[in-house]
């Protein structure tokens, strides 16, 4: 009796184990609050294992190059990022673009300076020398093409650091367009550079923050987000991923909770053909 009971719980822990090494990682941002993120996160682990027949785990980490290198090393299968982070990973060899997102029948959309709605600020000019927040060092909407933009509006020369504009010790980058904005809610920063889509819509913030808040300026057009998988991930499984995300239009709640708006497929040189110039412009390399 008791050998059987040990043999038991061997079989069950070696099963957990295999199902565990099995599991279909799934990388999200963490770019809105904590509590919200765990049920979307349980709701996308359910969802995708239910449509795969796979069990799936749902990671949040804490940068862009921390899902970088989960591509590289194999612990993560499929990420939700910006198009300047699809650069990066497709230079590296890591990732490969499997959809992206569609605002609006459009797969670009605006990037915004935001400030509190009591500010005098309305044009970037007025932000000359204040503090600021980007969404992250590697957001597009958030920190590349805000900066492309204070070059072609010869406000800052090509491949200069935005302390030059904003001033020494005015500059800071959040983990998500959320903490960007959080700065200017709490005072710390006069400005944020974030997506349209967080003012326009309500998977960010709530309505009484965006009620405190104006957009000072847009810039773009931003190639809308991307949803990649590593290169080297079995085609059997990359087609699986493929159809269930698609038929998580089926779900616009959940999905538009989860990644803003429809997925649908394009091309890698249709999605990111916009960035080479502003990264040129702003001397932003891929290392």
């Amino acid at each position: 009796m008791k050998n059987s009971l040990i043999s038991l719980l061997l079989t069950l822990s070696c099963a957990g184990a295999v199902a565990a090494e099995n599991a279909i990682v799934v990388a999200l941002k963490p770019d809105k609050n904590p509590e919200a993120m765990l049920q979307e996160r349980k709701e996308l682990e359910s969802f995708l294992s239910k449509e795969t027949g796979r069990p799936v785990k749902v990671v949040i980490p804490l940068s862009g190059s921390v899902i970088q290198e989960g591509f590289i090393n194999g612990t993560v299968d499929l990420a939700y990022i910006s198009g300047l982070e699809m650069v990066r990973a497709a230079k590296a060899k890591a990732a490969e673009l499997l959809l992206v997102t569609e605002i609006e029948g459009k797969t670009s959309y605006e990037s915004y300076w935001v400030s509190l709605k009591d500010k005098p600020y309305n044009k970037v000019q007025d932000l000359k020398g204040k503090p600021v927040a980007f969404a992250s060092r590697t957001s597009t909407s958030g920190y590349l093409v805000p900066m492309a933009d204070l070059v072609q509006k010869k406000l800052l020369k090509e491949k200069a650091a935005p302390e030059e504009y904003f001033g020494k010790g005015h500059v800071t980058y959040g983990t998500g367009y959320v903490s960007a904005i959080e700065r200017v809610l709490q005072g710390q920063s006069e400005a944020a550079a974030v997506s349209d889509y967080v003012i326009k819509g309500d998977k960010h913030l709530t309505a009484e923050q965006k009620a405190r808040l104006k957009v000072v300026t847009q810039q773009g057009p931003v190639p809308t987000h991307i949803l990649a998988v590593r290169t080297n991930l079995e085609a059997k499984t990359r087609e699986a991923l493929q159809k269930a995300l698609l038929k998580l239009n089926e779900k616009p709640e959940l999905r538009d909770r989860l990644f803003t708006a429809k997925l649908v497929t394009t091309t890698y040189d249709k999605q990111v053909a916009s960035l080479a110039k502003a990264m040129e412009q702003t001397g932003l390399t891929l290392e």
